[in-house]
């Protein structure tokens, strides 16, 4: 399962403020418009200039700050196909499995702003097609696949598992 993409290149410390501003508190019901300002404080420019099923490519630390469980839900709904970073945050990371947002950890330093880049979840290998470059990452099992496509874990465990939402 491969996925092609632009990066956009961030930096390390990339925190759920920027990634949803809290200015714009009052949007997180209504999701689709908060989506339009997602990663606005670290790049103005962002939310415009990206395309459905481009990358977001950081550093460090990436989602640290307040458990802002909308912060991976607006990454997702803009239509980023992934994000590829140094490490996350651990709450960070757990929210955006639980909403089926594909999260990378690999050294991003061979990745630049703008490169073309394709990312194989089966095999493991993230392609930098403008700089012909591989970074070897490691393959997703097959559960943790189909439970992205399910459309992370609350879905999978509705479609398949057993237990029920009251």
């Amino acid at each position: 399962m491969a996925y092609r993409g632009k990066a956009f290149k961030f930096g390390d410390n990339i925190s759920t403020d920027h990634i949803a501003p809290g200015r714009l508190f009052h949007l997180r019901s209504n999701l689709e418009e908060f989506a339009k300002h997602v990663l606005e404080d670290a790049d103005e420019t962002f939310a415009s200039r990206m395309q459905k099923g481009d990358f977001v490519v950081a550093g460090n630390n990436f989602g640290l700050g307040s458990s802002r469980e909308h912060a991976p839900q607006i990454i997702k709904i803009a239509g980023v196909r992934a994000v590829l970073a140094k490490s996350f945050a651990r709450i960070f990371y757990r929210n955006a499995i639980n909403i089926g947002l594909l999260l990378i950890e690999c050294d991003t330093d061979k990745i630049a702003a703008n490169d073309e880049i394709e990312v194989d979840i089966k095999t493991g290998i993230v392609k930098n097609l403008t700089q012909n470059t591989e970074i070897k990452i490691a393959p997703l099992p097959d559960v943790m696949i189909k439970m992205l496509e399910d459309g992370g874990l609350i879905e999978h465990l509705k479609k398949h598992g057993d237990f029920q939402l009251t």
